[in-house]
């Protein structure tokens, strides 16, 4: 009964920190199925010790107010692109293929990047190229 009871708490607790997703549509129609950081926790964390991340999934952070937001990019191991989105979804800053880090990269090397929004996606190296984004284009995105 003991065990039972530690595997129950041990899947309520994963499932309080499961991730959601919601899809995220660029300009141009492409789809990427987002993880959603809508808590400190999950925000702290991100995308930090992926070791891949296919062109089709990133992370949308999700924040209460459209403020300043600065994203610290230690321990991210894999080069991201990174958008700001007012809270219509419009673009309002962008950063291309910021660079990866590691737990031994010195703190004064380690890339910042900072932007006005309410929300933030992190996608692939290339996403903005790719899809030939710009500020003022419009993303789509429903929150669960």
């Amino acid at each position: 009964m003991k065990r039972l009871f530690v595997f129950l708490a041990g899947v309520l607790f994963f499932c309080a920190c499961a991730y959601q997703q919601t899809n995220v549509t660029l300009p141009d129609g492409f789809v990427i199925r987002a993880r959603i950081a809508d808590t400190p926790q999950k925000t702290e964390k991100g995308l930090m010790f992926v070791k891949n991340l296919p062109a089709d999934e990133g992370m949308l952070f999700v924040f209460d107010a459209d403020e300043l937001h600065h994203f610290w990019m230690k321990n991210t191991l894999i080069d991201l692109d990174i958008i700001f989105l007012s809270p219509g979804g419009v673009i309002t800053q962008l950063y291309e293929k910021v660079p990866h880090t590691y737990t031994y990269t010195p703190d004064s090397e380690v890339p910042v990047v900072n932007g006005q929004a309410q929300y933030v996606l992190e996608a692939a190296a290339g996403t903005i190229t790719r899809h030939q984004l710009k500020s003022g284009d419009k993303i789509n995105f429903n929150l669960p």
